[in-house]
């Protein structure tokens, strides 16, 4: 095509507006629409939509000199009247570059599209539009109904009726099946071949027994990947995988004994599984580097409620008790007030009525919470370890497990008791700036602190209380526990829990104030929304209720405790529409700052609170922190200067560009190349195989959890290719190329190229393996 250049910035916006661009008649001999645009295809997928026969690509050397992570020098961003919308190019067409419309104000908060710079415009590629959307309350959000679902049946057919209705989590959505064609039997799975361990089972063993006969023909050959050595081999000098692994041949050996038999033996010793004829879980004490694992025994006695909790069940029942008393104060004095009476005899002796509860809160822990130390939102689904520890790698410097219901923690659900394991780099202390130790808690001691907390969902007091006492007696690294008052599912929200408890003020409060006195020394927190509805906003009121408690248990009972506070700046009717309020989330940082004030005052007098219902704070008083579209370090100073939050919790943000801690760390943009991207999905894959295994179903899960990250990481546009910075969370990125083939091919957000990507690492995957994006299913939403 004929050369284009993009009218100047200089000039007035009047010029721009009516300026065309003619594409010139010699470009008749060109190539015309995707052939002249599309860029080389790396070998090994397809990129933009684009198919190419694959080959193997090569991945990246590790340790290979960054590129492009210098300081990045940009014009500041133009006014809204002054952005230009560039238009696909074919030849024969004209292509007007005008300036867009001044978008309204509904339009401004949802994002538009990432301004890419005119040169990069020019190489849009041309394709039919896919089905593949990146609407973040689709992607990250359970909806409603699912009229498309392929796996709908007939009413008329019987058999379909008769079929059982899938049950639990992200049920809308299936990953096939990865497992070895010939399941080897644990008895054999971890021992040498001469020397098994007794199958308690005997010949009714439906597993095999057969080691030789395993190896070559009930699993799949090696990966190829990694040189064909096994990571966690490397890392660790020995594979929990024992047999299964799929690089065991880098890892074993046939020696000849003395009577002329040869044996296949591992190397790096035998790994024993914790209980005889019982698998290894993922993440049990085999696995290097993971600490808070529960073992079986734990949660067979829980799920058969051999775990005491009597002195539990007197505090739930004195808790009870508390709330109808308080109920019954709140309603004589309503009824004095509409009948215009002073405070009756009645009333005084319902205030009177005070009994000593079973239990007390311990003395907390000291928290900080400031400027450096940026915090990874609690992720459902994206936040698991592999990925929490690659950001704490890049500087994160609090972390979260992902949601756990607290039902399910109490029935010893293994799957909910997996989530909060956590590698031994997240119970380091946090870096702590010394420059800012006038703001540090007295008393705090960082070498005591740690990275890593827990979240917890309810929707009963006595779930959250005997959850948290769960998590106190069973998990020895947390940082806090932390409820969570404002996820939107469905799911959660119409059980009463998540966002459900923002107007149930009366539950919330009794649920902080009872996990605050069952969680020993670890400090309780919450996490919530503005509201339920966008425009009835009600988070002042839950606030005031953390801070203090209500007006009839405030004198009685004294504040619930609550350390610490996260304000997401959407509502749940907003799920992640529009950009987050920081207005709001301002108004109520400074409401946090009056309620410490106010408690302030309070020391030293007659109406001081008991000291062990205070959080771990200063004086009492809570941190506050904000959470809503931190993309860069710029976006994450102006809201700790401007809404004066204690620090920012960063969730899509860091599923974009992980490195986005490091940015805060440096404080500048920091324009990294494909090949460092596809470094840091290098070192997801290791991690992954350390914490899920290198066997079949580890790699399954691998590759399962990298797709998932993938979905968020295409949505990245390199800061490089910008008109302008700072880049916004809600600026969906254009088609277009990108500087280099693999920088293209890591934007496309064709799912089939993320597979393709997985495969330079994981090599081919399981014929019974399939993955569906979130924006095609209903599923659990990401928080953040």
């Amino acid at each position: 095509m004929g050369d284009r250049t993009s009218p100047g910035l200089d000039e007035s916006s009047g010029e721009r507006a009516t300026k065309r661009l003619k594409v010139d008649d010699s470009s008749a001999s060109q190539p015309s629409g995707a052939e002249a645009a599309a860029p080389a295809i790396p070998d090994g997928g397809s990129v933009n939509g684009l198919s190419k026969k694959p080959s193997e690509p090569a991945a990246p050397e590790s340790g290979a000199p960054a590129a492009g992570g210098a300081e990045i020098t940009m014009t500041d961003a133009p006014r809204a009247s002054e952005h230009l919308t560039a238009q696909p190019v074919s030849s024969g067409t004209e292509v007007a570059q005008t300036n867009a419309t001044e978008p309204s104000k509904d339009a401004r908060d949802r994002g538009g599209v990432a301004p890419v710079k005119a040169e990069f415009y020019r190489y849009l590629i041309r394709r039919e539009p896919q089905d593949v959307g990146v609407d973040d309350d689709a992607a990250e959000g359970r909806t409603q109904g699912n009229a498309g679902d392929e796996r709908s049946h007939d009413a008329r057919d019987k058999r379909s009726n008769r079929e059982k209705k899938p049950r639990g989590q992200n049920k809308e959505r299936t990953f096939g099946h990865f497992d070895d064609a010939i399941r080897l039997c644990n008895t054999r799975a971890f021992s040498s071949e001469f020397s098994p361990r007794e199958c308690k089972f005997g010949d009714r063993c439906k597993m095999s027994h057969h080691l030789r006969k395993y190896l070559e023909e009930g699993r799949r050959a090696d990966v190829e990947c990694f040189g064909g050595k096994c990571p966690v081999f490397e890392q660790c000098g020995r594979c929990p995988s024992g047999w299964k692994c799929r690089f065991v041949r880098s890892h074993m050996k046939e020696v000849e004994r003395e009577d002329g038999r040869k044996e296949l033996v591992l190397l790096g010793g035998a790994t024993t599984p914790t209980a005889e004829g019982a698998e290894p879980e993922p993440g049990d004490e085999q696995r290097p580097g993971v600490v808070n694992t529960v073992d079986s025994a734990t949660k067979i006695d829980l799920n058969r409620r051999r775990v005491d909790m009597s002195e539990l069940d007197k505090y739930i029942t004195w808790l009870n008790a508390e709330a109808k008393t308080t109920d019954a104060i709140h309603q004589r004095r309503k009824k004095n007030q509409q009948q215009q009476q002073d405070e009756s005899s009645e009333l005084q002796d319902l205030r009177a009525q005070y009994t000593e509860p079973p239990l007390k809160p311990s003395e907390k822990r000291k928290l900080y919470f400031g400027r450096d130390t940026p915090v990874l939102a609690p992720l459902t689904t994206q936040g698991n370890l592999p990925f929490r520890r690659l950001c704490v790698d890049l500087g994160a410097q609090l972390t979260y497990s992902e949601m756990a219901m607290g039902l399910p923690l109490i029935q010893g659900n293994k799957t909910d008791w997996a989530l909060l394991r956590a590698h031994e780099s997240e119970i380091a202390p946090p870096t702590l700036d010394a420059s800012r130790s006038s703001s540090v808690v007295q008393g705090y001691d960082n070498s005591q602190d740690i990275r890593f907390g827990a979240q917890i969902a309810a929707h009963q007091p006595w779930i959250a209380i005997k959850a948290t006492d769960c998590l106190r007696r069973f998990v020895p690294h947390l940082r806090v526990i932390d409820l969570n008052c404002g996820c939107p599912i469905d799911m959660v929200y119409k059980s009463g829990g998540g966002s459900g408890l923002l107007e149930a003020h009366g539950k919330l409060e009794r649920m902080i104030r009872g996990m605050n006195a069952v969680s020993g020394a670890i400090p309780v927190t919450a996490k919530i929304r503005m509201g339920i509805k966008t425009n009835r906003p009600n988070a002042t009121t839950v606030l005031s209720k953390l801070a203090f408690g209500a007006r009839e248990t405030r004198d009685r009972l004294g504040a619930p405790g609550c350390a610490a506070v996260t304000l997401h700046g959407r509502s749940r009717e907003q799920r992640y529409t529009k950009r987050a309020d920081w207005a709001y989330i301002a108004e109520c940082a400074a409401l946090i700052r009056s309620y410490n004030d106010e408690a302030g005052a309070l020391a030293d007098t007659v109406r001081e609170p008991d000291a062990s219902s205070l959080p771990a704070a200063k004086g009492g008083k809570m941190f506050f922190l904000g959470n809503g579209d931190c993309y860069s370090h710029v976006d994450y100073f102006r809201h700790i200067d401007e809404a004066r939050v204690d620090s920012v919790m960063i969730g899509r943000g860091a599923l974009v560009k992980p490195w986005l801690f490091e940015e805060i760390e440096k404080g500048q943009y920091l324009d990294k190349s494909a090949s460092e991207r596809l470094t840091y999905i290098e070192t997801f894959v290791r991690y992954g195989l350390e914490a899920w295994g290198s066997d079949e179903l580890g790699i399954g899960f691998t590759r399962r959890f990298l797709l998932e990250w993938l979905s968020f990481t295409h949505r990245y546009v390199p800061i490089g290719i910008l008109e302008h910075l700072p880049p916004s969370l809600n600026d969906r990125p254009p088609l277009y190329r990108g500087r280099n083939d693999l920088e293209t091919l890591l934007a496309s957000n064709n799912y089939k190229d993320w597979i393709k990507i997985t495969e330079m690492f994981l090599g081919p995957c399981h014929p019974g393996f399939t993955f569906q994006p979130k924006h095609k299913s209903h599923a659990y939403e990401a928080e953040g």
